[in-house]
């Protein structure tokens, strides 16, 4: 990259730490006595703090959201695409945070860390985290910010799910939720999906039941494995097709079980490059997160009961080849909100990259999403 960063770029980032002695109770009636939350803004809090956006990451996301951390960086952060001047997420108008949620291994406080008990990292013996541990642990980041109220929250996939538990936790303090590329729950293959990743990571004989840090080693098969097979779910038939088809990396067949095709090299490339960045204990932290997350369950499986609390207004995005969460289970979230008597607008998104879609700027997209933020500014006055 040269030195000149576009001029449509947040430009030079630097994270920020907060650390927080107070204990956090946790959904599984476990406490962490204190923690840390590594997180990143762009754009300026205006003097009424009315301004500000909340960033919800996905499963294999972070903080670092848009920008660069150097001039060097050859890639900006991984919603770049819609975070920036005169982008959906205008830095202009909005003051955003992006925080690296708990039990991550980005920099806040997780499987990785060291347990202050033990003076060790955690471990398996980190908590099992939920997506409303993760709203709380963000309430009590807005609060350390001066931020009462935000005027949107705003996350794809397993982030989506962060800004709908958000509507129902903290009513007062959210005006509007965009949930793109999400789901009110999962179903039973993507549960199964998500089983399979986790074994894969456990049965690795490098993985030592979670302890590979004392150690010294890392269980990159298993964790190599679990991407390659969340990697396939990510994407279409269609973009595969378009993107490897049926291309062998050489003329001819070599009869043995080696990479011969492109899909297999890009997919055992993605895993192995995955499994050096990304920590096996966290992975497994995210997956349950996303298994166990359904905010019907405590309202006789009804969402709209659950929806009620709900005082903000909603952008539901769907992707018409996300087979992930598909475009139907935006329509039940939907179709709840409006049985909730909530005020939401939807749109399904017409493009050929499956789950990943919501990562990739397309001109409806942007129109729609850049449309909605526009509304949210004008009313927040920014």
């Amino acid at each position: 990259m040269s030195e000149s960063l576009p001029t449509d770029s947040v430009g030079i980032v630097t994270p920020q730490t907060l650390h927080f002695d107070t204990p956090i109770s946790l959904a599984c009636n476990r406490t962490l006595d204190q923690y840390s939350l590594v997180y990143e803004t762009y754009g300026t809090l205006n003097a009424q703090a009315s301004n500000a956006v909340l960033i919800c990451h996905a499963l294999s996301g972070h903080h670092h959201a848009a920008g660069f951390h150097s001039s060097g960086d050859r890639k900006p952060g991984w919603w770049d695409s819609c975070i920036g001047p005169g982008k959906p997420i205008d830095t202009n108008r909005f003051f955003v945070v992006s925080a690296n949620n708990l039990g991550g291994c980005h920099g806040s406080t997780g499987p990785g860390s060291n347990n202050p008990e033990t003076g060790k990292p955690y471990g398996p013996d980190f908590p099992v985290i939920t997506v409303r541990d993760w709203v709380k642990s963000q309430a009590l980041l807005a609060d350390r910010l001066g931020i009462q109220c935000w005027s949107a929250v705003v996350g794809g996939s397993l982030g989506g799910m962060q800004a709908l538990q958000w509507s129902l936790d903290y009513p007062d303090r959210i005006r509007h939720a965009a949930v793109i590329a999400s789901t009110p729950r999962l179903s039973a293959q993507n549960i199964a999906f998500n089983e399979v990743a986790r074994q894969a990571i456990t049965s690795d004989p490098e993985f030592y039941d979670g302890h590979y840090y004392q150690h010294h080693t890392l269980p990159r098969r298993g964790l190599m494995l679990a991407r390659m097979v969340g990697h396939i779910t990510y994407l279409s038939d269609a973009s595969m097709g378009e993107k490897f088809g049926r291309e062998l990396r050489d003329q001819a067949y070599k009869f043995a079980f080696d990479a011969e095709f492109q899909v297999e090299s890009y997919l055992r490339y993605q895993g192995e490059r995955f499994s050096e960045t990304f920590d096996a204990n966290t992975y497994l932290l995210m997956t349950k997160a996303l298994d166990y997350f359904d905010p019907a369950h405590e309202y006789d499986n009804d969402l709209a009961k659950a929806l009620r609390k709900a005082r903000c207004e909603f952008l539901v995005l769907s992707f018409s080849t996300d087979w992930r969460f598909t475009p139907a289970r935006s329509e039940e979230l939907v179709s709840a909100m409006i049985s909730a008597r909530k005020r939401v607008s939807y749109a399904e998104i017409d493009a050929p990259w499956g789950h990943d879609g919501f990562l990739i700027p397309t001109p409806r997209y942007n129109a729609v999403f850049r449309a909605y933020m526009d509304r949210v500014a004008r009313e927040v006055g920014a």
